[in-house]
């Protein structure tokens, strides 16, 4: 009651909404940028069930903008030493690493049990794995990106448009649009984070989807934001599936 008292006090969000947190089960995908920060803020919020999977390990490249990282850490798993962190902010919670890439061979079992899995990865073609996974289990998902100075936001849940009607794989086949070949200011992931973050105990305490079928802009550059509206697309692969 005392760690989470000021969420308690909070009008519109009681204890209730707290014990919802408490039994949440989490996937977040990558632990990089995106990945590590809203790890932590779910962890201090009180998810219940945090498991994080990433394959990658820790570079010196990385310590710029993965705020759950330092020079002692370089060579380590990501997923191991952010599931060590969280575990030491929150012990009240269960935290899982996978050392392990998501590919088609794990992610259905690894994605059907969860309540809600948020997206933070820097490839494409994990992204729409993802998402084809999420939309056959009915299983909520909350993408967040971050390249330069700017950032994306949206929720797919339910039978809503999905990743790939808003980005149809044909138009996004460049796997060289990443954080290590683009470069990204320390702030950018995470800003998107925070409003993954944000989001996602907007939604696994009080049920809110804001970002249903709509797509958040953020400018570094100009501290704009913006929302735009998104639709199923009839020619969506994923959607067609029955």
């Amino acid at each position: 009651m005392h760690l989470y008292s000021r969420q308690i006090l909070l009008d519109g969000w009681d204890i209730e909404a707290q014990e919802k947190l408490k039994l949440a089960n989490v996937l977040i995908v990558g632990c990089g940028g995106i990945g590590c920060t809203t790890a932590e803020l779910l962890a201090r919020a009180g998810v219940g069930k945090i498991t994080l999977i990433d394959s990658d390990t820790i570079e010196v490249s990385n310590l710029q903008r993965q705020i759950a990282y330092t020079e002692q850490d370089v060579g380590f798993y990501k997923a191991e030493i952010l599931a060590k962190r969280l575990q030491a902010i929150n012990p009240f919670i269960e935290v899982r690493a996978k050392l392990e890439k998501l590919v088609e061979l794990n992610s259905e079992l690894l994605i059907s049990q969860q309540d809600l899995v948020l997206d933070g990865c820097d490839n494409f073609s994990t992204r729409y794995l993802v998402n084809a996974v999420c939309h056959q289990f009915s299983v909520p998902l909350i993408s967040a990106s971050a390249i330069g100075f700017q950032g994306q936001l949206f929720m797919v849940e339910g039978e809503s448009a999905c990743y790939e009607c808003l980005f149809p794989k044909e138009d996004h086949a460049n796997e060289s649009l990443r954080c290590a070949d683009s470069g990204v200011l320390a702030t950018t992931p995470n800003v998107m984070a925070s409003l993954q973050a944000h989001h996602a105990l907007l939604y696994l305490g009080l049920g809110l989807t804001p970002l249903k079928e709509k797509l958040l802009l953020w400018d570094g550059l100009s501290m704009k934001q913006r929302i735009v509206n998104f639709q199923i697309d009839e020619n969506c692969s994923t959607c067609q599936v029955i």
